[in-house]
């Protein structure tokens, strides 16, 4: 049974990779359903052509060493969309600093490490401790208070 991404954030450090799992994906989709993967880097070239190629539901933006880019990412997801976890490639996790990491294992607490093969993508949990915190896109430290002007 293949893994369900619907409503998954795709962290995008190897552009080829995360089209070859977008397009998988929504050509692997019953009934050709729209996409519901998010994706999120700093490519925003090769994101707006996979939101025109129609392999992603909506991208955003982030600097994934700018703790406060990640911030703001981490604000948007929790207001606009139910985000599920959050997928990495195998590789990028691997060779990412402890600084990194951190980030990563904050963005979500269900978090996977994807990887290719000849068969296709494989989908293993990641073994790291998560965070909670202002750069989780599942919690309300995420959420963007309405009044944080107080009227007068």
């Amino acid at each position: 049974m293949p893994f369900d991404i619907t409503n998954y954030l795709l962290i995008d450090i190897d552009n080829d990779f995360s089209r070859a799992l977008a397009g998988h994906s929504f050509n692997s989709s019953e009934n050709n359903a729209p996409s519901t993967l998010v994706i999120a880097g700093n490519n925003m070239r090769q994101l707006v052509k996979m939101m025109f190629d129609e392999l992603i539901k909506d991208y955003c933006y982030c600097d994934f060493e700018n703790e406060i880019s990640v911030s703001e990412l981490a604000s948007y997801l929790h207001e606009h969309h139910d985000i599920k976890g959050v997928l990495f490639n195998h590789t990028d996790y691997l060779l990412a600093d402890e600084k990194q990491r951190f980030i990563y294992n904050s963005l979500h607490k269900n978090r996977f490490l994807v990887s290719q093969n000849e068969n296709g993508f494989t989908f293993n949990p990641v073994t790291d401790p998560g965070h909670s915190n202002h750069l989780s896109c599942h919690t309300d430290i995420a959420e963007t208070p309405l009044n944080l002007i107080e009227p007068n």
